[in-house]
């Protein structure tokens, strides 16, 4: 086992044993090395910034910080790529658009020096045309949108009707919809007491409320367009 590995097996093997730790002479006879050789190792580990300490006294040994008990998440390039390229299909001004550019940011910083080259590599291979006609929705009404959604908080939005009327609603969002080139947010409105559509585009102010709404069913909305999924089934 080279030492590249016999690292990965240390961090590993205090991930598995949790608070208990486990003694420089354990790990040792498992890795078939010398304590020595351990010691030395779990130093080079914390100097990387891995939070290991260590346990003093009988039964004593080394610990993993719980806070890094998780294991880590690893991507090849393509993987890396292939999450990017969903991420990046959004239209500029979709709900969650700028947290869906930071997460592909995070993905391709999940690799080493290597694999990021190859995958930017391969990402210059893979072309995207943007949504045509696409009107976005302000970076405020957004944010509202996307927080209404998470938080189960009601929305008071702002909206032009087809006539260029306004009116004052506050609506209970059930989904965000990308039909027809448009983006749409599906809500009961209480102002309607139903299920109402509302183009993104045409709200001009939302606000969050302290509100909080028990979701409606998705089949409230009624049956979607044809080809029309949700991102996770």
């Amino acid at each position: 086992m080279n030492r590249t590995d016999r690292l990965h097996a240390i961090h590993e093997a205090l991930r598995a044993a949790r608070s208990g730790g486990i003694t420089a002479a354990g790990l040792a006879e498992s890795l078939e090395v010398s304590v020595r050789t351990i010691k030395r190792d779990v130093s080079a580990l914390q100097q990387t910034g891995a939070p290991i300490w260590a346990r003093p006294g009988p039964g004593g040994g080394y610990v993993l910080d719980a806070s890094a008990s998780l294991p880590p998440v690893a991507f090849t390039p393509s993987q890396a790529v292939s999450i990017a390229v969903a991420l990046t299909v959004l239209p500029p001004g979709s709900p969650f658009g700028v947290d869906a550019a930071n997460a592909a940011l995070k993905v391709l910083g999940t690799l080493g020096p290597t694999a990021r080259a190859q995958a930017e590599e391969l990402a210059k291979r893979v072309w995207l045309m943007p949504a045509e006609s696409f009107k976005p929705a302000s970076a405020g009404v957004l944010r509202a949108i996307e927080r209404s959604l998470a938080e189960r908080l009601a929305l008071t939005i702002r909206y032009e009707g087809d006539e260029g009327n306004e009116t004052l609603r506050t609506v209970e969002p059930v989904i965000a919809a990308w039909v027809n080139k448009r983006w749409y947010l599906a809500a009961h409105c209480r102002l309607r007491d139903g299920i109402r559509w509302f183009r993104t585009d045409r709200i001009g102010r939302a606000w969050l409320t302290r509100e909080p709404y028990e979701p409606r069913s998705v089949t409230e909305v009624g049956s979607p367009p044809p080809g029309a999924e949700p991102v996770s089934q």
